[in-house]
Order: C-alpha cells, then sequence, then structure tokens
C-alpha cells in the first residue's frame, strides 16, 4: 500500500530502479546478475509525487506519461532525503501557491501566519496576540532549555549549536549529526511544498533565499526530531552517516510526510483543509476576473465588448451596411 498523504496526495520513493513505459503503462525494472528482469507497475494516474533515489534512471516515455498524469517527479538523496530537483506538473492546481501568496503579500496575514508558525512549536499555552519578538524570544528559550535537557541527559557535558562548513571536521559529534538530520528534514519539507504546488521561496518567517519556506515548515519538528536525534549520537564513531540512517528510520514511525501537508494546508487556508477530491488535476487553465474571480479561458469574450464610437466621418462611412466600400 503507498502512504496516502492529506490532500489526496500518496508519494512513493523507489532506488536502485529504471523507470521504463512499455506498451501497459509505466513500470520500475531490476535485472538481476542471471539476467531476470523484474518489472514492478506504477499507478502513475493516482501518484501525486515520485520520489526518484540513487541509482535511478527515468526514460523520456516515462516522464511523459507521468507528466500527463500530472505526477510530480523529484531527485532526491536516499530515502527519500535531501531534494536536489523537482518537476511540476503543467496540470497540478495552484490552489494552494494561491493561498500561500494571499497570505504573503500582505503584512498583517503574514504576521498572522509567522505567529501560528511560532505557536505550533510550544507545547505550553501561549497568547495568540503575543508580539513577533517576544514568540522569537520564547522560541530561543525553549531550544535553549531543550539543549541543556538533553545536554544532562546523555551527560555530555557543556554543548553550543556550531554550524561552519570552513571547518566542518572540527565539530563535535552532536553538531554533525545534528546538520547532517536538518539537511534531511529539509529535503522531506522541500518533496512536499513542491507536490503541493508551494513556492519554496515565499517564506514567512525566513526570507531572503530560495528555500525560506523550506526552513519554516522544517522548524516545526526539529525539537522532536532532529534535535534529540543529533544528541543521541554523540558518543558514535560516524554520526552524520548514523543520522541519516536514523532519521530514515524514524520517519516511517512518525509519518511525517501527511504531517508536514496537514500543517502547510492548516497555516495558509485556516478552516479551509479539507481534502481535495480525486481527479484534482487542472486540464485547462482559467482567467482571473477582479469580479467573478475566475473564468474559463479559450473561450471568445468578444460579445462582451461594446461597439466602438465612430469618430471618423470615413470610419463612419467604412462600417456602413449600405457602403459600397464596405469590407467583407
Amino acid at each position: 500500500m503507498l502512504p496516502r498523504v492529506g490532500d489526496s496526495l500518496s508519494f512513493l520513493y523507489a532506488d536502485v530502479v529504471r523507470i521504463v513505459q512499455d506498451d501497459t503503462g509505466v513500470c520500475a525494472e531490476t535485472t538481476t546478475a542471471d539476467d531476470e528482469t523484474t518489472r514492478v507497475y506504477l499507478p502513475t494516474s493516482a501518484l501525486s509525487c515520485l520520489l526518484l533515489g540513487p541509482g535511478t534512471s527515468i526514460t523520456q516515455p516515462a516522464m511523459a506519461t507521468l507528466a500527463r498524469h500530472g505526477t510530480t517527479v523529484v531527485c532526491t538523496g536516499s530515502g527519500g532525503v535531501r531534494c536536489y530537483s523537482a518537476t511540476t506538473s503543467d496540470a497540478l492546481t495552484t490552489r494552494w501557491l494561491e493561498h500561500q501568496v494571499h497570505q504573503w503579500s500582505a503584512p498583517e496575514r503574514r504576521l498572522a501566519v509567522a505567529r501560528q508558525m511560532y505557536l505550533k512549536r510550544f507545547n505550553v499555552p501561549v497568547p495568540p496576540t503575543t508580539p513577533l519578538d517576544k514568540l522569537r524570544g520564547l522560541e530561543g528559550q525553549r531550544v535553549k532549555a531543550l539543549y541543556k535537557h538533553l545536554t544532562q541527559q546523555h551527560r555530555i557535558g557543556r554543548f553550543k549549536r556550531n554550524y561552519d562548513p570552513a571547518s566542518w571536521d572540527d565539530q563535535d559529534p552532536v553538531n554533525l549529526a545534528l546538520s547532517s538530520a536538518n539537511t534531511c528534514l529539509y529535503g522531506i519539507v522541500h518533496a512536499a511544498l513542491v507536490a503541493l504546488g508551494c513556492s519554496t521561496a515565499l517564506g514567512f518567517v525566513h526570507q531572503g533565499k530560495q528555500h525560506a519556506m523550506v526552513y519554516d515548515i522544517a522548524d516545526l519538528y526539529k525539537a522532536d526530531l532532529t534535535i534529540p536525534l543529533a544528541f543521541s549520537l554523540h558518543n558514535s564513531p560516524h554520526p552524520e552517516a548514523m543520522a541519516r540512517r536514523s532519521f530514515r528510520e524514524g520517519l516511517r514511525l512518525y509519518k511525517l510526510l501527511p504531517k508536514i501537508v496537514a500543517d502547510i494546508q492548516s497555516l495558509l487556508a485556516p478552516g479551509e483543509t479539507e481534502p481535495l477530491p480525486d481527479g484534482h488535476a487542472v486540464e485547462l487553465v482559467n482567467l482571473w476576473d477582479p469580479e467573478a474571480g475566475s473564468v474559463p479561458a479559450g473561450v471568445n469574450y468578444a460579445h462582451e465588448a461594446s461597439a466602438p464610437q465612430a469618430t471618423d466621418p470615413a470610419d463612419h462611412l467604412a462600417s456602413s451596411d449600405d457602403s459600397p466600400g464596405t469590407p467583407i
């Protein structure tokens, strides 16, 4: 069974296979050393996102079929982490992108979403009218207290968060594991945002980078996932590799993808998070109208235009029905 994700989305991860198109459909092929080929057919019309891991190749006919069925194809690292590139189907609805732009474009609405992002992180009640600078301070105290608690729990002495790519090998195991696990988390969030059709660049708390929205959503889960995991690997000889493996295994237990989708929807459209019906892909683009909201495209609206008034006598003669010079 494919994991069902909110908003009628389903994700399928594949690695070390060849994705091809045959007379029946799109399938994943594996070939043994004895030249025995095994094929597993993919339900492309029911998939919203196909994650291609390492060792995967895909043919052009297979890509064309996935595009026709509105399936987003994402190239990821092992286990679906680290999103390297992604395709967005032309048939994917822009519903959630439009919600994102609507909330982001007005300072008061953006502030409300940013405040909700902070409130989702706290396990204790916080007044909804708390100013944003106060929420930043509370979040800093929360993370600092979590570091102190985990330091005492694992008896590792003092800890200070340090991320320095220029001196990567000089960092302690906890910092190495935390950086590695966070990168994995960013990949999962990126894949979910792409599958929803959202922009990864339009963040509400972060700004200035193409992955600002990725950082916004990922911060909701670090205290529950990556930070405790990193401290548990304080004695690991290979903290980066162990963090990636452990995080990948933990995704199955935590069911992170459904939670990410549900949280994004609740932030961008509070009260409008009912799942879309099956077949929510958009076959035709519509036209925007300030009053109607949306009108069908591909329609000639000449009848809605009023006839222009003739101001020049020659124009009047040319447009007269009984004029000998009337063009056909």
